[in-house]
């Protein structure tokens, strides 16, 4: 293990552009990073990528390490362990994303419940009719136009507040109104 004076004196060549600096920290570091992102990914191929990724943005930025907050080797494995974490759950991410779609397929509809949703709908449909103008067409915008709050105000030439306070007050006549119409 170097001593703190040491990685100081190799960070301060590597910011001056030596890249022998830069070989000595490789030959002293990597066995550790690469030991690491093994132990993390469990692919010595990804490992070997994470390894070199992990050189590669200490070159190319050095003064992203601060010798006053920790000593070389813990930046360098942090940064080593974060890359090889990113790797596991991008990769997990895309295996449920290709298992997914087969594994969660929805079954079709059943009649009854097509012809619940569509008198649901309806019922929603003639209440949002009865709603005064404004109410209205705050909602139309924002829950059948896909607007936001800004571009609701935008478009009705009103405050963003406005718009948001419109939207709250539309859904809350709204539910009480379908909650009188279920009594």
């Amino acid at each position: 293990m170097a001593a703190p004076n040491d990685d100081r004196l190799l960070h301060q060549r590597v910011v001056g552009g030596d890249e022998s600096a830069l070989g000595e920290i490789y030959d002293r570091l990597s066995s550790l990073i690469f030991g690491l992102s093994v132990r993390v990914t469990r692919d010595r191929v990804i490992a070997e990528d994470i390894t070199q990724e992990v050189f590669l943005i200490f070159w190319e930025r050095p003064l992203a390490y601060d010798p006053d907050r920790g000593s070389l080797r813990a930046w360098l494995a942090t940064i080593a362990h974060r890359r090889a974490v990113d790797h596991v759950r991008a990769e997990e991410r895309r295996r449920v994303s290709v298992l997914a779609p087969r594994l969660f397929e929805p079954a079709p509809p059943r009649l009854e419940d097509t012809v619940l949703d569509a008198d649901e709908a309806d019922r929603v449909r003639r209440a949002v009719r009865r709603l005064p103008e404004a109410l209205r067409a705050a909602v139309e915008l924002a829950y059948y136009g896909g607007r936001t709050y800004r571009q609701v105000g935008e478009e009705l030439g009103v405050p963003e507040g406005t718009a948001k306070s419109r939207i709250r007050t539309a859904l809350r006549r709204l539910a009480e109104d379908l909650a009188e119409q279920e009594a």
